[in-house]
């Protein structure tokens, strides 16, 4: 007895901690559904996962290969370009086009997406020819958008190793097909002329589309990851660096704003864009960017922008512009001095932003945003971040932007979003109808064998006056793994305002490393329907198939557009930026948007999709927007639920397409 005495005071220290660790654990951990409360959360989803089809008989690589500095990195260095987006590319009134970038065959594909209709043309892959290109030169992403303003969905694809080019639809084109598009470059005074490509090796990984200036017209920003180099070809060794730090890294690839200048549609389309020089201070402009976001916060009908950074602090600008002059400025969140971590404050966090969207947690009308980061216990636990905005309304929201402050803080763990894995591109969607959106997030990074988070991990301690050579960063090479059987999440809100990832629930947790998530209708039958896009293996289609979904408002919202014969310009040119807002019987308000392209490397369509739940009869919407003239305009409508398509100019009405 007495050697079990002296045993226990030993180690007494030891059992006092020990209680007092599970105590604390017990009185601070978050609560989590049990099994029966995910399934019946469950209930009201489901998805049918299907094949896409794709061209045949194109070489197929299962990794990169590389600057001869980063052959070690090989894995690393090849863990993006998988992205795809969803639109009406073809003009049927329908988001049931496909433009996929697919790192295994490195090239743009357009595809129909499998619904109804999917023999209406063969999938094809883009051709960027006559246009100078060489073998070091990898598409990272497909923005669909009408660029030139003739009413015809065009592609914007971006690249690492060169700038972009745009695929302008052709007005004699009858129909989806390789010949259907005209690609140009998108900065023609930078490229010089000859068969092989010589200009910038930008290294480009987010892109969207917005009216940044309120002209009424579609601009561009650009977001690069590397700096200008050859990063992918072998037969060179150096001129490449990686980061400076990972929490601060600002020796990143520059970053570029294009307004539109003017566009011409025929047979052989064109545009011009000017880029803006000195629109972003550098300690935006050099972040290591993988996503970005343009949404009209503030109510202004002008898009403010959210840059989401690798190794260092996301930005969000708030839009300070007139028509033909782009100025931004950027604000950040105060937080509560001695209480909020800086990486929880919105313009200071130190995480590796890889994904984000704009939605409304709380049914406020006002918009928050959800950023996706790298959140693998025993790895790296960093969080996401889930900013809820603080403002009492859109006055005071616009005054807190104007003196430099973003009122929004982070409520990521109270909300059950601040871990999922390596995470990616995240979507906000309604896929029920029933004004709840869920959130669809993708995840993981290399896909292999041998585990390489310990390497990695003594890798992010490491001083950051050494980081920037690639020679002092670990092997990751084929057949490493790194968070390669992390699956996508698919967060849905609880009764009490938590989210809870059903993935698994609804079998959509394969364990393979996805990218790009885009949604949209594909068969207008108002559910919400989704693409992924998986590094290293085919993307997937999920049909949405909710059993008892609520009714809906899809809306097509175009400019005024003179009539066009062929067939493609009937998709018509979003309104983009234009927002929608609707008042629900309990008190809620909710908010939607035409998207430009907000993501990592996953577009949604142009489209406007509001949930109605059990609401039958009519609803009154308030439409906002700018017009072609960059005037801003407010109507409100009555609408019945269903699909509408209407044009905004100086008032909206609606068409029968």
């Amino acid at each position: 007895m007495s050697a079990i005495i002296k045993l226990i005071r030993r180690q007494l220290a030891g059992l006092v901690a020990l209680v007092l660790l599970t105590g604390t654990y017990l009185l601070v951990r978050l609560p989590e559904a049990n099994a029966d409360e995910r399934r019946a959360m469950a209930q009201p989803y489901r998805f049918t996962p299907m094949s896409l089809p794709m061209p045949g008989g194109l070489p197929q690589q299962s990794i990169r290969r590389v600057n001869g500095a980063y052959a070690h990195l090989a894995a690393w260095i090849s863990s993006v370009g998988a992205g795809v987006a969803m639109n009406d590319l073809d003009g049927d009134g329908l988001a049931n086009d496909l433009c996929l970038t697919d790192p295994r065959i490195d090239q743009v594909v357009v595809a129909p997406a499998p619904v109804a209709g999917i023999d209406r043309y063969s999938p094809f892959v883009l051709d960027p020819s006559p246009l100078p290109m060489n073998p070091h030169i990898a598409p990272m992403g497909c923005l669909p958008g009408d660029l030139n303003a003739d009413g015809r969905t065009d592609l914007l694809v971006y690249f690492w190793g060169r700038t972009p080019v745009v695929f302008l639809a052709r007005s004699d084109a009858t129909g989806l097909s390789r010949g259907a598009y005209r690609p140009v470059e998108l900065t023609p005074d930078r490229v010089p002329a000859g068969a092989t490509y010589t200009g910038p090796q930008w290294n480009t990984n987010a892109a969207t589309l917005a009216d940044f200036d309120g002209d009424g017209y579609v601009d561009v920003y650009l977001g690069n990851y590397f700096p200008d180099s050859a990063l992918l070809d072998p037969g060179q060794h150096g001129g490449v660096v990686m980061n400076q730090s990972m929490s601060n890294g600002l020796n990143g690839g520059a970053d570029h704003v294009l307004r539109w200048v003017g566009g011409s549609t025929g047979a052989q389309p064109s545009v011009t864009f000017d880029e803006v020089p000195g629109v972003l201070p550098t300690a935006v402009s050099r972040g290591w960017t993988l996503a970005a976001g343009a949404t009209d916060l503030d109510g202004d009908l002008l898009p403010e922008l959210y840059v989401a950074n690798d190794f260092g602090p996301d930005r969000l600008l708030h839009n300070r512009s007139r028509p033909g002059r782009i100025a931004f400025g950027v604000v950040e969140s105060a937080g509560l001095p001695g209480l909020t971590p800086k990486s929880k404050r919105l313009g200071h966090d130190s995480f590796k932003g890889m994904g984000v969207d704009f939605g409304d947690f709380d049914g406020d009308g006002l918009f928050d945003l959800y950023v996706g980061n790298i959140t693998t216990s025993f790895g790296i636990q960093e969080s996401n971040l889930a900013f809820v905005n603080q403002a009492e309304d859109l006055a005071h929201l616009r005054a807190e932007l104007r003196r430099g402050v973003a009122p929004w803080e982070d409520r990521s763990a109270p909300l059950g979003l601040a871990w999922s894995g390596w995470s990616w591109d995240v979507k906000f969607g309604d896929f029920t109808n029933r004004g709840e959106p869920a959130i669809v997030q993708t995840s993981g990074f290399v896909r292999g064998e041998v585990n390489r988070w310990a390497q990695l991990q003594e890798l992010a301690t490491t001083n950051d006056d050494l980081l920037a050579d690639p020679r002092w960063w670990p092997r990751v090479e084929q057949g490493d793994d790194i968070a390669g059987g992390q699956h996508l999440a698919f967060h849905v809100r609880g009764r009490d305002g938590r989210y809870e990832d059903l993935s698994v629930e609804l079998g959509l947790a394969d364990r393979v490393p996805s990218r790009g998530v885009a949604t949209g209708d594909a068969d207008g039958d108002g559910r919400l329907d989704f693409a992924v896009a998986r590094q290293w293996e085919e993307p997937v289609f999920y049909r949405n198939d909710s059993p008892d979904p609520g009714s809906f408002l899809t809306l097509r919202l175009l400019h005024e557009q003179p009539p066009a014969a062929d067939p493609l310009a009937g998709a018509g040119s979003p309104v983009v930026g234009a927002q929608v807002r609707l008042s629900t019987a309990d008190g809620r308000v909710l908010i939607d948007r035409v998207d430009g392209g907000s993501g990592h490397s996953g577009r949604r369509s142009n489209e406007v999709s509001l949930g109605l739940g059990d609401v039958a009869g009519p609803v009154t919407v308030q439409l906002s927007w700018r017009d072609r003239g960059g005037v801003p305009r407010v109507q409100m409508l009555r609408l019945t639920p269903g699909r509408h398509t209407l044009t905004l100019g100086s008032q909206a009405r609606e068409v029968s397409r």
